[in-house]
């Protein structure tokens, strides 16, 4: 069971930015599609973005043009910078591994989350 753990969370102002990390344990990392989703209170769960092992990249409406997802299959890290935050972006932000390469793969394993607040 693989085990992911997000930091880089925190609090900042409208307009700033934040860069997130996802730690995966494991021997096994690069053949899996790997996500970043969010919960706001109240809200259901949603897609910021989606990396395939292949690269290919999926984000959600609301973020396109401000958040860019990557990943280093050497360290095993998926990275979520997040540029020109809204107060609208605060929500616990989640890390996900598909149980396969491609963005149709099921959810697997997630982390904990790490909190993002957007607010003057």
């Amino acid at each position: 069971q693989v085990q992911l753990v997000e930091s880089g969370g925190g609090l900042v102002q409208p307009g700033g930015s934040l860069r997130l990390s996802c730690a995966a344990s494991g021997s096994i990392f690069s053949i899996y599609a790997m996500g970043w989703y969010r919960q706001a209170p109240g809200k259901q769960r949603e897609l910021v973005a989606v990396i395939t092992s292949g690269g290919s990249i999926n984000y959600g409406d609301s973020v396109k043009g401000r958040f860019t997802i990557s990943r280093d299959n050497a360290k095993k890290m998926v990275y979520l910078q997040m540029n020109r935050l809204k107060p609208e972006d605060t929500a616990v932000y989640y890390c996900n591994q598909r149980v396969g390469s491609s963005f149709s793969d099921p959810f697997g394993s997630w982390g904990q989350g790490t909190q993002v607040t957007v607010s003057s």
